[in-house]
């Protein structure tokens, strides 16, 4: 994955407008439908980039650290269907998300692992192609991660963290500023939808999707603190 901008996230969104349409139907209605036991925890701008990032890269194996309760599983498991091929290896200490995942977007195409990822991360596939994480956002956890999932999969993986800008700058002592501190050191870049962080971006973003007749909300948020970036290559 080139290092993302403003301009090729909107491409992505003219690219796939057509689908990503029908897919905020899909997931507006499971939200609805499952109101009582699901969780949104990714609002609109993260959930569709993931989703557009998945449809354009085409992986063959992505994995997802932190399930809850399927918001962002059933987006990923929507571009793999989307694409006609793909499969997601999914980690996470509870198994809420067995029960809120349709049968239709995991058959053939998902795996679920429960148990604390410290424990299980011989599962997790060298061959990954994107990386998803969205789990304990505590400075101990991405440090860990960091040192031990980071080498486990290949140099140049995409990637993607969530609850990293809260505000401008992440929560001192927390996964954010560990991961922010690593980029740095690494040098590499990274893309945030943030609206605390970016709010340029968002704004745009806000008018592309405008054009596109893509405005209505799946869901009410304007928390989007995620992040995106390729693995260093070495």
């Amino acid at each position: 994955m080139s290092t993302l901008t403003l301009e090729s996230i909107s491409t992505l969104y003219a690219k796939y407008a057509d689908d990503l349409r029908a897919v905020r139907d899909q997931q507006r209605k499971f939200l609805q439908d499952n109101k009582d036991t699901v969780k949104a925890q990714l609002d609109d701008y993260e959930a569709e980039i993931t989703y557009l990032l998945l449809r354009d890269l085409k992986p063959e194996v992505v994995v997802e650290v932190g399930t809850f309760r399927g918001w962002s599983t059933t987006w990923i498991l929507s571009a793999l269907r989307d694409n006609g091929t793909g499969h997601l290896y999914s980690f996470d200490i509870v198994d809420n998300v067995v029960k809120n995942v349709p049968a239709e977007l995991s058959e053939g195409r998902w795996t679920f692992t429960k148990g604390d990822l410290r424990d299980t991360i011989a599962k997790v596939p060298a061959e990954t192609d994107y990386l998803f994480i969205d789990a304990d956002h505590g400075a101990r956890f991405a440090r860990w991660y960091i040192d031990n999932l980071f080498p486990v999969v290949r140099p140049g993986t995409p990637t993607s963290v969530h609850d990293v800008f809260h505000g401008r700058r992440p929560k001192p002592m927390s996964e954010g500023s560990v991961v922010i501190k690593w980029l740095a050191a690494q040098n590499v870049e990274y893309f945030t939808p943030s609206v605390a962080k970016a709010p340029e971006v968002t704004a745009r973003l806000a008018e592309v999707k405008k054009e596109l007749n893509l405005s209505e909300p799946v869901r009410e948020s304007r928390h989007n603190p995620m992040i995106y970036f390729n693995l260093p290559q070495s």
